[in-house]
């Protein structure tokens, strides 16, 4: 018989689901290249391709083979060709902004272990979906709010959890998407650059996310008391200070974010946080003007009576900070364990800390690629953000569970 791929998922499954891939038909003990690509919206293909030998009976299946050197990664890594997918433009970044679409993966077999790869042996399609069936997409312009609602299938009520991104701007949906899935009810929250929100603020207000925290709490489909916060970069400074300052904030998931406030003023009733002072002088610059920022933020911890610092003795809900050794953004491990320090000094437990070596600023859902050179939240040029590639996979897949049995247990 001619060689074939077979799936599992057959033809469709959630993008932060495992897929089985196997290859059955080949000869005995045949070399072969297999290769994953996938373009994404602007258009841009990212790939990843490895070398494998099929078992006596002419099957691979890689669950159980390992994949041999020269590739995009070796060892048994059945998902090696999601996770190892790497644009072919440098330093580019996939991201999903209309979740109702799917990605398409595209998966071929060729001869040998060549470059370029022999004959083309066998293909096939699967669509990484973001929405299962029966989720629902509820555009949400309620008094000054921006956002996008995601309710699982059913009756309802499910915990709730608000999703506040980065510096960037614009409304990001994956990642709130992918966590309805799995029985929350998830705002994507904008906060700026998008629709008649303010394009390049000069200070936040927090009476803006205190509105957000209202809407969820009173949505007859969200069940209380309280909701969940999922906060990345300066998503997660904002979330922390939302449960220092917000009622109705039971747990608060915090990933690679600063413990202080920063960039960006915060202003909440007559009081103004500043934020947190930038030494640009402390920012290194790295082969062909690369930078590397991971020195240049003030230590909030050692500049007494620092305004800037979040007060997060005051918050009552249940804290996860989640946090790679490898940010050079910020010191993101050294913050939460020395915050963690001090609410424990005050008799605090409220407290837990997650931490991945080899991980670097981003940390997205599974199987979304490493993306370790981006562009730099504040200087706008190129900058490490750290990462390695196996060890980013994995934390991806580690900390996505448990971010979700951390809302569980709290909402």
């Amino acid at each position: 018989t001619a060689p074939s791929i077979r799936l599992s998922p057959a033809t469709r499954s959630l993008f932060d689901e495992p897929l089985a891939i196997a290859v059955q038909g080949l000869g005995p003990r045949q070399q072969v290249t297999l290769r994953a690509s996938l373009q994404d919206e602007t258009g841009e293909l990212f790939q990843a391709c490895a070398r494998y030998q099929a078992r006596d009976d002419g099957e691979l299946d890689l669950a159980r083979c390992p994949a041999l050197p020269g590739g995009s990664f070796s060892g048994l890594e059945p998902m090696g060709l999601l996770w190892a997918l790497q644009p072919q433009k440098p330093l580019w970044y996939m991201v999903k902004r209309d979740v109702q679409s799917p990605f398409v993966l595209q998966l071929e077999v060729f001869e040998g272990h060549g470059e370029p790869p022999g004959r083309l042996l066998a293909q096939a399609q699967h669509e990484r979906v973001f929405l299962r069936d029966g989720m629902r997409r509820v555009p949400v312009r309620e008094g000054r709010i921006r956002a996008t609602l995601f309710l699982p299938p059913g009756e309802g009520p499910f915990p709730g959890i608000i999703d506040i991104h980065g510096l960037g701007g614009g409304l990001l949906e994956h990642r709130a998407s992918l966590l309805a899935n799995h029985g929350f009810a998830t705002l994507a929250l904008a906060y700026y650059q998008y629709e008649d929100l303010p394009q390049e603020p000069t200070e936040l207000h927090l009476e803006y996310f205190e509105e957000a925290v209202n809407y969820m709490v009173q949505h007859s489909q969200v069940k209380g008391p309280g909701v969940g916060l999922l906060g990345y970069s300066k998503g997660a400074d904002l979330s922390l200070t939302m449960a220092a300052f917000l009622k109705n904030i039971t747990a608060v998931a915090s990933l690679n974010g600063p413990v202080a406030n920063t960039i960006i003023p915060l202003c909440y009733k007559d009081k103004t946080i500043p934020p947190l002072p930038y030494d640009e002088e402390k920012v290194k610059v790295i082969d062909s003007n690369i930078l590397d920022s991971s020195e240049a933020s003030i230590n909030p911890f050692q500049a007494p009576g620092n305004q800037s610092l979040i007060p997060l003795e005051k918050a009552e809900a249940q804290l996860l900070f989640i946090v790679g050794q490898d940010d050079h953004v910020m010191k993101s491990e050294y913050y939460a364990t020395e915050v963690c320090k001090l609410l424990q000094a005050q008799g605090k437990e409220n407290f837990q800390i997650l931490s991945y070596p080899g991980t670097g600023h981003c940390i997205d859902p599974p199987f979304f690629p490493l993306y370790s050179i981006g562009k730099h939240p504040v200087l706008h040029k190129r900058a490490v953000l750290g990462g390695e590639l196996r060890a980013y996979s994995k934390a991806q897949v580690h900390a996505w569970p448990q971010i979700q049995a951390f809302f569980n247990k709290y909402l």
